[in-house]
C-alpha cells in the first residue's frame, strides 16, 4: 500500500511539473508583458474640415506602463485629402517627448487610424500628457476630420462621461462643447504595454511550488503509512470507495433531464443556441451593440452562465431532495451536491460542441492559448459547486432559499457581461463590480476563444481567489451543519 501511495504521490508531482512546464510556453509573451488600449467616450460627432494652421490639443493619462501607440477616429469626407498632420506629444511640463508627421492620403473615411510611437515611451504609468494635432497644408475641400464625444455607447442609451476642463478637447484654445454646453474629448485609443514581474521569476515561483508540492505530498506519503487522520486523504478515500454510487447518481440525474423528452440530450446542444439566436436579435437588431465578434461574445456567456445556474439549482436540492436516501443508508453528504455538480459538467461540455462549431462558422480559429480552456472550468467547477454547497446547507433549514436564490441568480446574470460591454459600467463602480466571480471567468474564456491569448498573470490571481473562496466557505458552511440535516429534512 505505501509503494501505491509513492506511486500516486510521483505522478501528481509529475503532472504539476509536466503542466508548469507547458503553461509557461502556451501563456508566452502574457507572462511577461501584455499589450492593452483604453477609450473614455464613443464618437458622436465630427469637427469639421481640420485646415492649415488649426490645432488639436487633448490631454490624457497613461494607464499603462509604457506608452505605445495612440488611435483616433478621422473623417476623409469620402475623398483623398493631400494634408499632413504635424503630431505631438508633450508631458506635463510641456517637454516634446514623440512628434512625427502623418500623410492624409492614405487615410480611410470614418475608420480609426493609429498613431505608432517608436520608440515607445517607457515608465510612464499615471503620467499626463498632451496630444497635439496640426494640419499643414489642408485646405477646404482638401482636409480631414476627427471624432469627438463626451457619452459611452450602451446599445440606444449613451452613458455620459463626466470630463473636467482639464481634460475637455480644445480646438484653436476653444473648449469644445456639445449643443447642451457639456465638454467633450476627441475619441482617443490609448494603447500600451503593461510589463510583469512574474514572467522573469516563473521559474523560480515554479520550482518553490514543486518544492512545496514534493514535501506535502511526502507528508501525505507517511499519514497514509502510518494510519494517521487526514482531510484530504479522507476525501480521497471517500470518492474512491463511492465512486461506483457517483456514477449512478449522475447517470440518473442525466437521465431524469432529459426523460420523455423527444430531442433528448440534443437539447444540450439546442438549448445555448436558441437562447444565443433570441438574445443576438434583440441585442444586434432592436439594440445596437459595437461588440466585436457578437455572436462569440453572447454565446460564450451563455454556456458558462447556464451551467453555473444549472449547477447551483441542482445543488439546492440535492441533499432535500435525496432526504430517504440519506435516512437510510450512511453516505458522505458532500457527495450529493457533487453528484449534481458533475451532472452539470456533461451539460456544459456537451454545450461547448456548438460553441467551438460558432468559432469555426465565423473563422475565429483557436490558437493554442484554447489549451487553457481547463482552467476556466475548473474554476467554474469550484465556483458552482461552492455556491451550490452553501445553498443546500440553506434549503435544509430555510425551504423559501429556492426561491430567493431564483431572484438573486436573475439580479447575478444582469450584473455579469453576458451580452453587454463591460465598458457601460462607471468607472467608480468597477472595483465592485470585479467581485463578481463570473466577470473573471467570461474574461478568461472570451480572451482564450476570441483574442487568442492569455490574459495577465494579475488576472489569473483575480481568477482563482474569487472562484475558490465561494468553493472554501461552502466547504466549511456545509460541514459544519451537515450532522444537523437529518433531523431537518
Amino acid at each position: 500500500m505505501k509503494n501505491k501511495a509513492i506511486r500516486i504521490a510521483a505522478i501528481v508531482l509529475a503532472i504539476y511539473l509536466m503542466l508548469g512546464v507547458a503553461f509557461y510556453f502556451i501563456a508566452g509573451n502574457s507572462l511577461h508583458y501584455t499589450t492593452d488600449s483604453s477609450v473614455r467616450v464613443s464618437c458622436k460627432a465630427a469637427l469639421g474640415e481640420f485646415t492649415e494652421g488649426e490645432e488639436i490639443r487633448q490631454s490624457f493619462v497613461c494607464e499603462f506602463d509604457d506608452l505605445q501607440s495612440l488611435t483616433v477616429m478621422v473623417g476623409t469626407m469620402a475623398r483623398s485629402n493631400r494634408d499632413e498632420i504635424a503630431v505631438e506629444i508633450l508631458d506635463a511640463n510641456g517637454a516634446v517627448r514623440f512628434s512625427t508627421t502623418l500623410p492624409t492620403d492614405n487615410m480611410k473615411d470614418n475608420s480609426e487610424y493609429a498613431i505608432v510611437i517608436d520608440p515607445i515611451i517607457e515608465n510612464v504609468k499615471g503620467q499626463h500628457f498632451i496630444l497635439s494635432l496640426k494640419s499643414l497644408k489642408g485646405t477646404r475641400g482638401n482636409a480631414i476630420t476627427f471624432y469627438y464625444g463626451n457619452s459611452v455607447d450602451a446599445g440606444r442609451v449613451d452613458v455620459p462621461v463626466e470630463i473636467e476642463d482639464t481634460e475637455a478637447l480644445y480646438l484653436n484654445g476653444t473648449r469644445m462643447t456639445d449643443e447642451d454646453g457639456n465638454a467633450c474629448e476627441l475619441y482617443l485609443k490609448v494603447g500600451g504595454i503593461n510589463r510583469h514581474w512574474f514572467g522573469p521569476a516563473y521559474w523560480y515561483v515554479y520550482g518553490g511550488g514543486a518544492l512545496l508540492l514534493a514535501l506535502y505530498l511526502l507528508y501525505l506519503v507517511r499519514c497514509h503509512a502510518k494510519g494517521k487522520k487526514n482531510i484530504l486523504l479522507d476525501v480521497f478515500r471517500s470518492f474512491k470507495r463511492y465512486s461506483f454510487l457517483i456514477r449512478q447518481l449522475v447517470m440518473r440525474d442525466f437521465k431524469t433531464k432529459y426523460k420523455r423528452s423527444v430531442l433528448g440530450m440534443l437539447w444540450s446542444f439546442l438549448n445555448p443556441l436558441l437562447t444565443m439566436s433570441i438574445q443576438y436579435v434583440v441585442f444586434s437588431t432592436l439594440f445596437k451593440t459595437s461588440i466585436d465578434n457578437f455572436v462569440i461574445y453572447l454565446l460564450s456567456g451563455i454556456v458558462c452562465f447556464n451551467f453555473f445556474n444549472e449547477a447551483t439549482n441542482m445543488c439546492l436540492m440535492s441533499i432535500v431532495g435525496n432526504a430517504t436516501l440519506i435516512n437510510k443508508v450512511y453516505v458522505p453528504k458532500y457527495i450529493y451536491p457533487f453528484s449534481r455538480t458533475l451532472s452539470s459538467t456533461i451539460n456544459l461540455l456537451l454545450s461547448l460542441v456548438p460553441l467551438f462549431i460558432m468559432l469555426l462558422i465565423t473563422r475565429t480559429w483557436p490558437t493554442e492559448a484554447v489549451l487553457l480552456l481547463p482552467f476556466v472550468l475548473l474554476m467554474l467547477f469550484l465556483l458552482s459547486y461552492g455556491v451550490g454547497l452553501i445553498l443546500a446547507t440553506l434549503m435544509v433549514f430555510f425551504r423559501d432559499t429556492q426561491f430567493l436564490w431564483g431572484i438573486f441568480s436573475m439580479l447575478l446574470m444582469y450584473l455579469t457581461p453576458v451580452f453587454y460591454p463591460e465598458s457601460i459600467i462607471p468607472a467608480q463602480f468597477m472595483t465592485v463590480y470585479k467581485l463578481n466571480p463570473l466577470y473573471h471567468v467570461l474574461r478568461f474564456m472570451r480572451s482564450i476563444l476570441i483574442d487568442g491569448v492569455s490574459l495577465e498573470p494579475k488576472a489569473y490571481l483575480y481568477c482563482i481567489v474569487l472562484c475558490t473562496l465561494p468553493f472554501v466557505i461552502g466547504v466549511l458552511v456545509f460541514r459544519k451543519n451537515q450532522d444537523k440535516f437529518v433531523l431537518n429534512i
